[in-house]
């Protein structure tokens, strides 16, 4: 009964002075509202952006490194043993880039419950022949079908037929950069000059575009036979080993393991675009602070109010404790106002914040540099909607409990005597 009639009293104080409780609740509901359109925003846009780069990166990429020999000739020597060799001008030793025992690593790879996917690439340097003049370029060797399932390599092509890489001989899919440079259609024949010298015509069946200029400047795909037969190489030879697991945090960890087991090199997605990750984290981590700071003001606001209805409630409240209402009490009344505030204005702000999100998602967004996005990229993650409610009910429910404190330690004895 008692908290029906607090209740109750709540509600009169907040109608009594509506439009200064309509202005909190719209505070409240504008700072839930931009709370939700910018996490939304940027989270949506950090995926978009990490994703360039991550869906085409492996997670764990083997491979064999051209390294320094750590042993040298005259550390063979007894004789030397006992004493500091300084050796000037080292060079990497003579050592094959291909994987040994490739299959069997992919076998052993595949039967780990960790692993979600692997597939083998090829990656060699080639001069682009654009008349006269060379161009530097990549080419890389892939399978097509696991590229599609793990790097989302269907979501960048721009024109032409990836599988037409297993269907058609000496075929190549050009980066658009490269295509521009070269003048080239689909269907004409390029040619490219190995690093051995020789000479290969290719026919392009297709365009890809990153999304990053660089890379689409010099890179290009053609299948894992026809990159062997540019190298002049056995059909066993393979340079790297890609490999995309169920959880990336795993990443730097197994990236060490598999480097001592099967006795390669290993980089984890981590270590290879850390500069990605942190620009992720400063702009979330940013979008986080501005939220937060929206929702204080906005709990400074319903602060101010609750103390200016505090002031000219004087009487009420000493009527209150005058009849019989504890300290408790009052401060549970004006509790009450604040909860209800938050309650109202952060619902509505949830409401107006998907609202929003939508408004933009619809919102056309086109660039040569991304050909995939076509709207402005929003994030409908479930956890901004909850961390938004949460604090909006938090900041408000301080912003009552300190003017409720106050309220509660009024002396109706003086109000009364005072009036």
């Amino acid at each position: 009964m008692r908290y029906k009639l607090i209740f109750r009293i709540s509600r009169a104080l907040l109608f009594a002075r509506w439009k200064q409780t309509l202005i909190a609740a719209i505070g409240v509901t504008f700072s839930i509202t931009m709370f939700i359109t910018l996490l939304g925003f940027m989270t949506g846009l950090n995926g978009l952006l990490d994703g360039l780069m991550t869906n085409r990166t492996a997670h764990i990429r083997l491979y064999n490194e051209a390294k320094i020999t750590d042993v040298q000739p005259i550390d063979k020597y007894k004789s030397y043993k006992s004493s500091y060799n300084f050796v000037q001008s080292l060079k990497p030793k003579n050592d094959n880039l291909k994987i040994q025992n490739n299959r069997g690593i992919i076998q052993a790879i595949k039967t780990d419950e960790r692993v979600l996917g692997v597939c083998p690439k090829i990656s060699t340097q080639v001069f682009y022949n654009a008349g006269a003049v060379k161009l530097n370029g990549m080419i890389n060797g892939i399978e097509v079908e696991s590229e599609k399932a793990l790097f989302a390599f269907e979501d960048y092509m721009v024109g032409g037929n990836s599988n037409d890489l297993h269907t058609i001989s000496n075929s190549v899919i050009l980066g658009v950069g490269v295509a521009k440079k070269l003048l080239a259609e689909l269907g004409d024949v390029i040619q490219v000059t190995t690093i051995l010298g020789e000479i290969i015509n290719l026919k392009v069946v297709g365009m890809y575009q990153t999304g990053i200029a660089e890379i689409d400047k010099v890179q290009s795909y053609a299948s894992i036979s026809t990159t062997q037969r540019i190298l002049g190489v056995s059909s066993d030879f393979i340079t790297d080993i890609q490999v995309k697991l169920k959880d990336i945090n795993q990443a730097p960890q197994m990236a060490i393991e598999y480097a001592n087991l099967f006795g390669t090199s290993a980089i984890d997605i981590q270590a290879a675009n850390s500069q990605f990750e942190t620009g992720s984290s400063v702009r979330s981590l940013i979008s986080y602070a501005v939220g937060i700071t929206l929702l204080i003001v906005a709990g400074f606001g319903i602060y101010n109010i609750l103390n200016m209805l505090i002031y000219e409630n004087m009487d009420s409240i000493a009527i209150l404790k005058a009849t019989g209402f504890s300290g408790k009490d009052v401060s549970n009344i004006f509790i009450t106002i604040a909860l209800t505030i938050g309650l109202v204005g952060g619902a509505f702000g949830l409401l107006f914040g998907f609202a929003l999100c939508n408004v933009i998602d619809a919102i056309p967004f086109e660039t040569d540099a991304l050909p995939t996005i076509k709207t402005y990229p929003i994030n409908y993650s479930i956890k901004y909607y909850i961390i938004a409610a949460i604090f909006s009910v938090v900041t408000t429910y301080f912003a009552g409990f300190f003017p409720s404190r106050k309220a509660s330690k009024i002396d109706p004895v003086e109000i009364i005597r005072g009036k």
